[in-house]
Formats: structure tokens, C-alpha cells, sequence
């Protein structure tokens, strides 16, 4: 049972990063799912390339927006007990 689980694992650990639950993977996973259904819709490979820009500025924007604040947050929040001192 456990074999069978850690089997299950492995696709998500290499999946590439994992991001904080919450805004930012929210916005990076919609990004991902907007790629997915413009890709199925693409006809040409100039479609499939438009498909990967805006999913690339998308995720950029994610990157200076939602994942940026948890960022901030968790240093903020890591160095306010060196700051009690």
C-alpha cells in the first residue's frame, strides 16, 4: 500500500516547483489551465505559440503580483523574531 502511494507521489515531485497553497498557486494554475484549453483549440503552430507567450506572461504576472506578496509575507514573517531581540 504504501509502495503504491509513494508511486503517486513521484509525478507531483517532479512536476517542477511547488508553490505555498493559496493566491499565488491559484493564479499560476489557472494559467496553466488557460494554456490547456487554448492548446486544444490551437490549429497552427502559430496558434500554439501565441498559446505558450500568454501563458508565459501570465505566469508573470502571477510571479510580480500574488506570488510576490506570499514571498514578502514569509519574510516578513521570518524575520520578525530576529527583529524582537
Amino acid at each position: 500500500m504504501r509502495a503504491a502511494f509513494a508511486w503517486l507521489l513521484v509525478p507531483l515531485l517532479c512536476a517542477g516547483p511547488v508553490y505555498a497553497v493559496g493566491g499565488c498557486s491559484e493564479c499560476l494554475k489557472a494559467a496553466d489551465e488557460e494554456l490547456r484549453v487554448c492548446l486544444e483549440n490551437a490549429i497552427s503552430v502559430e496558434d500554439k505559440n501565441s498559446c505558450q507567450d500568454k501563458q508565459e506572461e501570465q505566469a508573470k504576472r502571477c510571479e510580480n503580483s500574488e506570488c510576490k506578496v506570499e514571498r514578502d509575507n514569509r519574510e516578513a514573517s521570518r524575520d520578525a523574531p530576529l527583529q524582537a531581540r
